[in-house]
């Protein structure tokens, strides 16, 4: 009987120091939903269901591993996902500072990674260097992208700019190539996925701004400031830029030259 007791205390302390070893749990916590935009910015890839194919859903993977803490990730429409944010109905997300989510949500102190928003031009065009420089040009832009809230700048009539609107990528660099405006705006991740698979000769980028992409959770998340402190731990021991395939960032240059 002893020795039925000391194998009990052996296995009970063996699965204590296992929990302190993989950090500190939140038990009885319900499932974490990450949501993120259902338009990338980072690839034109899709997965196996037809959804965007988002890089940091292994970031994701990694954090709540390492926080066991139960999650699934789950992609929305940018106004939707938002709205979700807003009411409690989605827990977390990685994303740029949004205003519109400071009330609602905790913020990293730090960013994860990064998304480059380039301009990409032909011929003679001069390069960009600000949202003022678009006065006067003709410009293409992407359909659902806000690209930092720079489109309102691009469509208000009092900035002169003339803003062709593309269905999407591919249409966007073929509308550039064909001389339909002076300008692309485009994140550098799709954009290298579409001019890899089809190079335009004599293509040049302008870097136009970076957007930090941080750790995002519902204030209304049960110990949400714990945590968020336990989170951005765990995240500094992450590398969110390898994740997303990023190399040295490049404030301009050419393209397939």
């Amino acid at each position: 009987m002893r020795h039925c007791r000391f194998a009990i205390v052996i296995a009970v302390f063996g699965l204590v120091a296992a929990s302190a070893s993989a950090g500190p749990a939140f038990a009885g916590q319900h499932e974490i939903e990450y949501a993120y935009p259902d338009q990338s910015v980072w690839t034109t890839k899709l997965d196996e269901r037809g959804d965007p194919a988002n890089p940091l859903l292994a970031v994701a993977t990694k954090l709540f591993a390492k926080a066991n803490i139960p999650w699934h990730g789950k992609s929305y429409p940018a106004g939707r996902m938002f709205d979700n944010l807003r009411n409690g109905a989605t827990d977390f997300s990685m994303l740029v500072k949004a205003p519109a989510l400071l009330e609602c949500c905790l913020f990293s102190k730090k960013p994860v990674t990064h998304a480059d928003i380039l301009v990409y031009r032909l011929g003679q065009a001069a390069p960009i260097s600000g949202k003022a420089d678009f006065t006067d040009k003709s410009v293409i832009t992407i359909r659902g992208y806000s690209y930092g809230g720079l489109l309102g700048f691009l469509t208000d009539g009092a900035n002169r700019v003339d803003n062709h609107v593309a269905a999407g990528h591919e249409a966007a660099f073929a509308m550039l190539a064909a001389g339909r405006a002076e300008y692309l705006i485009d994140y550098a991740g799709p954009a290298s996925d579409v001019l890899a698979a089809k190079p335009i000769s004599g293509l040049r980028f302008d870097l136009l701004t970076s957007q930090d992409v941080y750790l995002v959770l519902s204030k209304t998340y049960p110990d949400a400031a714990a945590v968020m402190d336990r989170l951005e731990a765990i995240a500094e021991t992450l590398d969110g830029e390898a994740v997303v395939g990023k190399g040295a960032r490049q404030t301009h240059g050419t393209v397939n030259d």
